[in-house]
């Protein structure tokens, strides 16, 4: 996976992201919540690289800052809906009584959509962090269950499986030294486009008005203020939007990394589809 060029873009986006937040009380030429009323919606410059917003304080420090809580929320909700999604997908897949409950479950909760589900949680948990850490793993956990089902049934049937079940092995150690391990792949990529789901999903929330507190900086918040500035400061909207794009695109493009050094299946087609151009080429 990292041969490819476009892995690595995306891995040092995200590392440089990474460290810039974490490090961000050392090296901040400002801080993102001062006020500064005699700054109000001043244009990018030497001294404010990013301008200022309507209270005067400093853009860029905010971006840099508000992707903690964009980050925070992306990480926890990929966890937690990954390790539902895992538990309840193999308990689906394996046993076949579970797996009619489960599943007419799984399908009631997908007849919503993931956004329109969480902004009904947030709505009725109330705007905060964990809250919306909560509405969102809720929402995104079927999407991992049926992708693990889906991964166990195709698995179920092979030999070994079924030495290992008419052997006595019981079923824990099957589900979890037999089965987990063959389906690790799905589940690694599906997770990192729950990252990258969740971080979208957060910043909706917050410009919804239903996210986090308006007093935090999250890059939700930033657009939901921009909005009423955007013509006379397009400055203030563009930068923490040009931040959650990088961010989700330097996700999206290392699960299809991830994906296609997990799938042999992929790399077969690829292959294939090279050779048969190359044939075509020398016989034209």
């Amino acid at each position: 996976m990292l041969k490819k060029k476009r892995n690595l873009l995306a891995a040092g986006i995200l590392l440089l992201i990474t460290l810039m937040t974490i490090t961000a009380s050392w090296w901040l030429p400002a801080n993102a919540l001062e006020i500064n009323s005699t700054e109000r919606l001043f244009s990018p410059s030497g001294e404010h690289w990013f301008g200022t917003d309507h209270f005067g304080r400093d853009i860029f420090a905010q971006t840099i800052v508000a992707a903690r809580v964009s980050l925070i929320v992306g990480v926890t909700v990929a966890l937690i809906a990954t390790i539902l999604g895992t538990i309840t997908g193999l308990i689906a897949g394996y046993y076949k009584k579970a797996d009619f409950i489960i599943m007419r479950i799984i399908d009631g909760m997908l007849a919503f959509p993931s956004l329109l589900l969480a902004l009904a949680l947030v709505a009725a948990l109330g705007g905060s962090v964990t809250n919306i850490i909560i509405a969102l793993s809720f929402s995104f956990w079927p999407v991992m269950t049926r992708i693990v089902r889906s991964a166990v049934l195709q698995i179920n049937s092979v030999q070994y499986i079924e030495a290992a079940k008419t052997s006595g092995i019981s079923d824990p150690v099957i589900l979890t030294r037999y089965l987990l391990p063959n389906v690790l792949s799905p589940i690694i990529v599906q997770g990192t486009f729950i990252f990258a789901k969740a971080i979208l999903a957060e910043a909706a929330l917050s410009f919804l008005g239903v996210g986090v507190e308006p007093s935090t900086p999250t890059w939700g918040n930033m657009l939901q203020e921009a909005q009423i500035y955007i013509s006379i400061a397009p400055w203030f909207s563009i930068f923490p939007g040009i931040a959650i794009v990088l961010t989700v695109l330097a996700l999206n493009m290392l699960g299809d990394g991830l994906r296609d050094a997990f799938d042999p299946h992929a790399k077969s087609t690829k292959k294939t589809k090279r050779r048969r151009g190359t044939k075509q080429k020398y016989a034209a």
